[in-house]
């Protein structure tokens, strides 16, 4: 089976909900743009990994120097997450084999941890579907009316909210985006995709700090988690959790 890695960040997005001027992974954050913190985190992981990033193809904010991969290319986003992805699986069709690895990663998750990526793709070599970093849900959750009245509660228990990561064979993905695609509806994720076929992805255990910046108050939370997570004893590996088989 194939070893070689890919990357797909999809970047495509214009941020409407933090309301700003610039796309969200534009946004300062610690001096540099969200962007070029998540693809550090993801070059640190995999630096012989080959990147594909999803821009706007009216993007005039993107820089090449903040992408650190030497191998990299770039493909037009499209209106929603699935079509910027599948658009990336066909830019690199010529080069990527049925086996290969796809890991897609939001761009909005400069947070994650080294670790959990490293740890992430050796339980996925060990799967034969592929799967995504999740973390089981901690709060109680309601169910509305659709007039912001509660309906109902829901059982927490084997609820999980899907993070990223999430990696598939490259031929398996390309199938689940094409298959949705024709089906039409709603795939918010590219697990949702794998799910359609009957597949059921691997949930790997991520730490809760692998937040996604999607509302203003996000960015700042962000700033904080990564001081953090500098201030962290080297010595500390941080509570590391057990992966299915």
């Amino acid at each position: 089976m194939s070893e070689r890695l890919w990357l797909v960040v999809p970047a495509a997005g214009r941020g409407r909900r933090m309301g700003g001027a610039l796309p969200k992974q534009y946004l300062a954050l610690e001096g540099q743009p969200v962007l070029a913190h998540t693809l550090a985190r993801l070059h640190q992981a995999f630096p012989a990994a080959r990147l594909c990033l999803c821009l706007d193809a009216d993007d005039a904010h993107f820089d090449p120097a903040w992408v650190p991969f030497g191998q990299w290319r770039r493909s037009e986003g499209g209106s929603e997450r699935a079509d910027s992805v599948r658009r990336a699986l066909e830019a690199i069709a010529d080069d990527a084999d049925a086996d290969d690895w796809v890991l897609v990663h939001d761009v909005a998750r400069p947070c994650v941890r080294v670790d959990d990526l490293v740890r992430f793709y050796a339980a996925l070599k060990r799967n034969p579907v592929g799967g995504l970093l999740a973390t089981p849900v901690a709060d109680t959750m309601k169910r509305d009316d659709g007039r912001r009245h509660v309906a109902s509660t829901e059982p927490r228990d084997g609820l999980w909210q899907a993070q990223t990561p999430q990696g598939f064979r490259y031929g398996l993905l390309r199938r689940a985006l094409g298959e949705a695609r024709v089906r039409g509806g709603d795939i918010t994720d590219e697990a949702s995709a794998v799910e359609a076929l009957g597949l059921a992805p691997l949930l790997v255990p991520g730490r809760r700090d692998n937040i996604k910046i999607t509302h203003p108050e996000d960015l700042a939370l962000a700033g904080h988690i990564l001081a953090a997570q500098r201030d962290e004893p080297p010595s500390s590996p941080g509570h590391l959790h057990e992966e299915t088989p």
